[in-house]
């Protein structure tokens, strides 16, 4: 599914380059659930924002479902990502002016889908997430587990190939973070959805499949994570 050949990112400041990406070799099969873990710094979201084409690499080769991505243009690349990968931030990110409905609705507006099948997926997904009664609330009368669950819905509505998830549950209560990460369990594993998660948490890494170690930008290590019973 993801194919990173090479991939380095750096800035230049005169005639130095800052690499936060370094060589980067990194394949992710359809179906799993990956776990990206490392210090501060050490590339983490950079590597996730390449992943998900919200950044363009300095050097090297992306391919995903066998696009080259690397080669696409602007335009392109925007389409492919708002077609196929779901996105989970820490912050949440949901609109303030928005309900719950229509922060839902929106990625659907995006990508030009029909109103009756608007209506009939963001019912599914206000459904599936016990938030049917919520479904006119804003995001300042939601808790933040509640809040987070609704970001979840809406990477989901697009019905994503891949869900990147940047830290997820890091502003949330262990509860509601286990909320959150069984709901991705669930859709890694009922749904066949490729997940990649960021997390600090070895409680959450036990969910995932493989553990990548980053390290100034380099890969240290690639291995499969057991899957404990969570």
């Amino acid at each position: 599914m993801i194919e990173l050949r090479g991939i380095s990112k750096f800035y230049k400041q005169g005639q130095q380059k800052t690499y936060v990406l370094r060589n980067v070799d990194l394949s992710v099969r359809e179906g799993e659930f990956v776990t990206v873990q490392g210090p501060s710094g050490s590339g983490k979201s950079t590597l996730m924002n390449i992943v998900g084409m919200l950044e363009e690499p300095s050097e090297g080769s992306y391919h995903f479902e066998g696009e080259p991505v690397h080669q696409l243009s602007e335009k392109k690349r925007t389409a492919l990502h708002r077609e196929h990968i779901g996105f989970v931030f820490q912050a949440y990110h949901l609109i303030d002016e928005l309900t719950v409905y229509e922060n839902l609705e929106t990625p659907l507006l995006y990508t030009k889908t029909p109103k009756a099948e608007r209506q009939a997926r963001v019912a599914e997904m206000l459904d599936r997430f016990g938030m049917v009664a919520k479904a006119d609330l804003f995001p300042h009368q939601l808790s933040g587990g509640q809040q987070q669950l609704v970001g979840v819905a809406r990477a989901l509505i697009i019905r994503p190939r891949l869900i990147l998830a940047d830290e997820p549950t890091g502003n949330l209560h262990s509860s509601q973070g286990q909320e959150v990460m069984d709901a991705f369990k669930a859709l890694n594993e009922d749904d066949g959805v490729t997940v990649i998660q960021v997390t600090h948490s070895e409680r959450w890494t036990a969910y995932g499949s493989r553990t990548i170690e980053l390290h100034d930008g380099w890969v240290e290590a690639d291995r499969p994570a057991a899957r404990a019973e969570v």
